[in-house]
């Protein structure tokens, strides 16, 4: 089955006097990508928190938010103030160096930025909280697993609706091919006619037709395409991560159309043409969104 590359999830795992909640959200990237806002007083445990992740995701632009909260009851908070002088001094070189305004409220700014407050209470991470901490980012990850499992059950539906729909117009092709066939025959006829004063062996005539004719065959085209479609389906049934596979065959049925289409010499046979590019566009839009 399909994995969506899009997804989010939290968790909240509680132990004495501390609350930590983890935030992972993901989007489509050809490479796993993980930016990391993570407390201080956890930075030692930032390189476990991706390998983790790197470890689960795979792939993806990946976003991880760790907060943590102190819920004892007698734990005093206080401003962390040479943190926040830290963070002031650098928004006015900031300022001083991208030419832009400082900031109009000053107490609304600092206090949004990580580390601001501290506790008297706060000590050492423990194994206990680092064990929590870890755990919180697992259950993030479930979270996260389930709606990519989601969505990608979203985009199999999708996928199958577009491949069948592409399936319906390569069988409508061949009720213009003897047509198109005679067409062109008549065409290459009635030029010569027209335009050519001196006379030519029509054997000859016939013979360079059918070599010309013979090259505008589709059978292949047509059976390749068919072929690719039918290895998209199975794919799209196969095991999860799937979506490069996915991509290097859409690749695929687009040459064939392609090929199709600077073939066809036919209004009609164009117009179904045009429509497969329409479905196979929608079909690459999204294959880049899977796992």
């Amino acid at each position: 089955m399909l994995y969506s590359m899009t997804g989010f999830g939290k968790a909240v795992v509680e132990i004495p006097n501390k609350k930590i909640t983890v935030e992972i959200k993901s989007l489509n990237s050809k490479q796993i990508d993980i930016a990391a806002r993570i407390p201080g007083v956890y930075r030692e445990c930032e390189l476990e928190i991706r390998n983790i992740i790197a470890r689960r995701l795979e792939r993806g632009k990946i976003d991880v938010t760790v907060s943590v909260e102190t819920i004892a009851p007698d734990a005093t908070m206080h401003l962390n103030l040479p943190v926040m002088a830290a963070y002031k001094a650098q928004i006015e070189e900031m300022s001083a160096i991208l030419g832009i305004p400082l900031p109009d409220d000053w107490y609304a700014t600092l206090l949004r930025l990580p580390d601001v407050m501290k506790s008297e209470s706060q000590s050492e991470v423990d194994e206990t909280e680092t064990e929590a901490l870890y755990s919180a980012v697992n259950k993030a990850l479930d979270s996260l697993e389930n709606y990519r499992r989601t969505e990608g059950v979203k985009l199999e539906d999708f996928f199958t609706r577009r491949i069948d729909n592409i399936s319906e117009l390569l069988s409508q092709i061949p009720q213009y091919e003897v047509e198109r066939v005679a067409k062109i025959r008549t065409r290459i006829s009635d030029t010569m006619e027209k335009y050519v004063t001196i006379d030519f062996d029509k054997s000859r005539l016939e013979q360079e037709m059918f070599f010309y004719i013979e090259k505008l065959d589709i059978n292949e085209e047509k059976q390749r395409l068919a072929q690719h479609l039918s290895y998209f389906r199975e794919t799209l049934a196969a095991q999860a991560g799937q979506g490069k596979k996915l991509g290097f065959i859409s690749q695929e049925m687009g040459r064939e159309i392609n090929t199709l289409g600077s073939k066809s010499n036919h209004a009609d046979m164009q117009r179904l043409v045009v429509r497969m590019k329409d479905e196979l566009e929608q079909i690459k839009e999204q294959v880049l969104n899977v796992m």
